[in-house]
């Protein structure tokens, strides 16, 4: 652990004696959280690339979007901040390319378990199935739904009170993995 030494002089007069204290060098980091602007949302084209949620970094991002959207919102005690990278096909063609990457600063959220509880209205894992292991990370995952598109969806607690997201639709899934790896919070 790196620290920083401080050096107390226990008296005014030629240092004589002294103390030495450890402190951390770095607190660890909180959940990036989205700014009062960002709370608003915005689209962008053309999307934005890989830093385009502030504090989070997708360094696999497939080719190919034509915009993004931001989306963030605060309720109940959670903060979601999320970017959905699409093309400019209709959401039911099959060949749809959409990317969803959410950040949840939810401080009840411990480990993988914790997921099943997570309070959100969209992108819940009630009902999703064992632990695996996805990109190097041990994930809960489903089969998207519907409302969140036509591909997969997987989430993870990259430590506590912070869980990600991913929403891949199904041109997409072959990625997932190395999408999946590449998310840095």
């Amino acid at each position: 652990m790196k620290t920083i030494r401080v050096l107390a002089a226990l008296t005014a007069a030629p240092i004589a004696a002294a103390t030495l204290i450890a402190l951390p060098a770095h607190a660890a980091p909180t959940c990036p959280a989205p700014s009062k602007t960002e709370l608003k949302g915005r689209t962008d084209r053309p999307a934005k690339g890989t830093r385009a949620l502030k504090g989070v970094r997708v360094a696999h991002l497939p080719k190919g979007f034509t915009y993004g959207e931001l989306e963030a919102s605060k309720h109940d005690g959670v903060t979601e901040y999320a970017y959905r990278w699409s093309d400019d096909r209709d959401d039911t063609d099959r060949a749809h390319r959409s990317l969803w990457v959410r950040v949840v600063c939810w401080p009840k959220a411990r480990d993988l378990k914790d997921l099943r509880k997570l309070p959100v209205a969209l992108g819940t894992f009630t009902s999703a199935g064992k632990p695996a292991r996805l990109g190097g990370r041990k994930v809960l995952g489903k089969t998207g739904d519907g409302a969140l598109g036509h591909g997969r969806y997987v989430g993870w607690v990259p430590r506590s009170g912070v869980v990600v997201t991913v929403m891949a639709d199904q041109p997409l899934i072959r990625d997932l993995p190395a999408i999946v790896k590449g998310i840095r919070v």
